[in-house]
């Protein structure tokens, strides 16, 4: 039996460690196995961060190239960056609002085309677009743009994690405060893969 590999990529400050643990205590809530790497960089300044799990039978948490069945992208670049983690018949979901480098007004490489960059996701994955951003600011706040992406990924064909079993790890995770802004953002995150806002 092959594990469900997860792919996320983004920056600092978007809330990517903290989703994989939601996904990995609920996995674990299912009696499936979980291994996990993550990869910091520069995350306190807007740099690269990165996770990896594993859900089900595995020895190393690493991704090998073409071995990703879901990449979740928090940010369209890094999608870009990480496409080749993904399988032939994996999924890709990111977020459609870039995080501009504080350097990109001086650098003779401004940031892509958006329209460039999905192009380039679609032709190489089944590929679902969102907003999360903006989706994050209606739910009630921009840092509940995490959350929009992991009700996304509940809703890909395959994914290997019970629905409410993600909830309840939101419960168990994240601040009372905010929980429910971070269940409304869930949910229109699910709600707009089902819709199939995807390339």
């Amino acid at each position: 039996m092959k594990s469900y590999n997860i792919y996320i990529s983004g920056v600092g400050g978007q809330g990517i460690i903290k989703t994989s643990i939601v996904m990995g205590e609920a996995a674990m809530k299912m009696g499936k196995p979980v291994v996990m790497s993550e990869i910091h960089g520069m995350a306190q300044r807007g740099g690269v961060v990165s996770t990896e799990l594993k859900i089900g039978p595995a020895r190393s948490p690493i991704i090998p190239e073409g071995q990703a069945d879901l990449l979740i992208a928090f940010e369209p670049l890094e999608a870009l960056r990480a496409i080749e983690k993904i399988s032939n018949q994996g999924y890709v979901i990111t977020n459609t609002s870039p995080i501009f480098p504080f350097n990109i007004s001086v650098s003779e490489h401004p940031y892509p085309d958006i329209n460039i960059i999905l192009e380039e996701l679609a032709s190489n994955s089944d590929l679902f677009a969102l907003d999360a951003l903006e989706i994050a600011k209606k739910a009630g706040h921009i840092l509940s743009l995490n959350m929009v992406m992991l009700g996304a990924a509940a809703a890909v064909p395959k994914f290997p994690i019970d629905k409410t079993l993600l909830l309840k790890s939101m419960e168990e995770n994240l601040p009372p405060k905010s929980l429910n802004i971070n269940l409304k953002a869930f949910e229109e995150g699910y709600q707009s893969v089902i819709k199939g806002n995807n390339l």
